[in-house]
């Protein structure tokens, strides 16, 4: 459909992937994003079972790994099918809405993501510096209505991005520089005068969505590190550092890959294409595949649940045996 002179409105895009990879290696690339997408799923889902279907576990600090859970299980969903079947299939064309449709989805969810790792650090200030306040502060309906805000509140902001995408004209190529449709990879196959001003509101709406987070995350972290140093038992110190650990890592393996790909183009130095693709890939989905290793080797209540689970299990299995 012709908007203007030389300006075409795009039916559909191309997802690249990475430009560099040879042909023969297709074949292994799609193997190892499906196992990557196989390790998102069956760890994710692992935890909102195992935390839904265990009473005990049922708490605050575990009903925020049950949201994070979901969250990074549908990350996964919305990006990695696409790749996969680019690879395995050879079909590397998404429509023109849905591409706009996984674009909405990548960017809310990263939103929700980081709102989410913001309640959970909110949980480990309280436990840690107010505990004797905990109980009354930090509720299973507190926990929910925190989690449940994580949710609305990047809702009309990314709304804001998505429209504000769609309302420019596409008249450059259709080729997807990424993996998977994303603000940037769009906004670059748009033209027109109003393209600099969706460009800085989507990154205000970026920044507020990732650096406010950030920002308390910091100071939380900073004040319960002061907490436990002031701490005159070093066996005390150690046990009250080992309950925020696993928000520690989760919060590293979200933010740390972000920042050095934010400030390493902020400082000019420059990625190949194809690494920066692989970047990218790695900092949205590794915390996705791991984060699940992360809740059950190190955090003590999930861990202890789990083999006496493995051992319940073990015992009836040799008991079955015998007789």
């Amino acid at each position: 459909m012709v908007l203007g002179s030389n300006i075409t409105r795009i039916r559909s895009f191309i997802i690249l992937g990475f430009p560099g990879l040879s042909p023969q290696y297709y074949g292994p690339a799609s193997a190892l994003l499906f196992l990557i997408y196989l390790a998102i799923l069956l760890g994710n889902i692992f935890i909102l079972v195992f935390v839904i279907c265990e009473k005990s576990l049922q708490k605050p600090m575990y009903l925020v790994f049950c949201h994070l859970a979901l969250t990074d299980l549908s990350f996964g969903t919305v990006t990695l099918p696409k790749i996969i079947s680019k690879y395995w299939f050879g079909d590397n064309m998404i429509s023109f809405s849905g591409c706009f449709t996984q674009m909405f989805f990548v960017h809310y969810l990263g939103s929700v993501m980081s709102f989410m790792l913001l309640v959970m650090a909110l949980d480990r200030f309280v436990a840690i510096c107010i505990p004797l306040r905990y109980p009354v502060l930090i509720t299973n309906n507190i926990i929910f209505t925190l989690c449940g805000s994580a949710w609305f509140l990047p809702l009309p902001l990314m709304m804001i991005i998505l429209f504000q995408a769609l309302s420019l004209s596409y008249c450059r190529s259709n080729i997807i520089l990424q993996c998977y449709c994303d603000h940037i990879s769009l906004l670059s196959q748009a033209c027109g005068n109003d393209l600099k001003t969706v460009q800085v509101i989507a990154l205000c709406i970026a920044m507020f969505c990732l650096l406010v987070p950030l920002a308390f995350i910091l100071i939380s972290y900073v004040s319960i590190i002061i907490v436990i140093l002031k701490m005159s038992n070093s066996a005390g110190r150690i046990r009250t550092l080992a309950t925020c650990t696993p928000q520690i890592f989760i919060t590293c393996l979200f933010y740390l890959p972000r920042c050095f790909v934010y400030v390493a183009n902020t400082v000019g130095f420059s990625f190949s294409l194809d690494v920066r693709i692989l970047l990218i890939l790695l900092y949205s989905l590794l915390p996705a595949a791991v984060n699940p290793i992360i809740y059950c080797f190190k955090t003590q209540d999930i861990k202890h649940t789990l083999m006496k689970k493995i051992k319940a299990t073990k015992i009836g299995i040799e008991l079955k045996v015998w007789t």
